[in-house]
């Protein structure tokens, strides 16, 4: 376990993580956390008083990790760039479990089910998230509709994002 107060950062240019907020986990405290680990991986504990489960560190180099802080939890915080947090953190060697929406949808496409099988566990859980983050029934049932065909496709997350993000702008 690791506790620390940070600063919520936020990048500038960086790929596709720019603009992202994060709290930087150096290399000492992901060595407590998680020995000789250099992937990305979950844990959970507290920022501040609010409670995480499941949230990825990302490795950035050398050792070094960030936890992304997304609008919601900076929401739930009060927080944004520049503000200090309090982090209590443990590795969360749980995995989260697949949404069984889509996995019972997939077993009516073949190719879309063996395909997303061939994925790697956090590849899998960028689908299921992404469909279980939906905030109607609407959206959600859009959702899986577009991860099947995307799956049919062999396309990965990204790429269905990708299509997904031209087809609204092509309108």
């Amino acid at each position: 376990m690791i506790k620390a107060t940070l600063t919520i950062e936020k990048f500038g240019q960086q790929g596709e993580k720019t603009g992202w907020s994060y709290l930087a986990i150096s290399k000492e405290m992901a060595e407590k956390l998680n020995p000789g680990c250099r992937v990305s991986f979950r844990v959970k504990g507290k920022l501040d008083e609010l409670a995480i489960t499941g949230q990825a560190l990302i490795p950035m180099g050398e050792g070094a990790f960030i936890l992304p802080l997304k609008a919601d939890i900076r929401k739930k915080l009060g927080k944004q760039k520049g503000a200090r947090v309090h982090l209590n953190l443990e590795w969360d060697p749980a995995d989260p479990e697949l949404d069984p929406d889509l996995l019972a949808c997939l077993e009516d496409e073949p190719a879309a089910y063996q395909w997303f099988n061939s994925l790697t566990p956090g590849h899998q859980r960028y689908f299921s998230k992404w469909i279980s983050d939906a905030k109607t029934e609407t959206t959600r049932a859009k959702r899986i509709a577009q991860a099947v065909d995307a799956l049919v496709k062999q396309w990965d997350y990204g790429q269905m994002i990708r299509a997904n993000k031209k087809q609204l702008f092509d309108k």
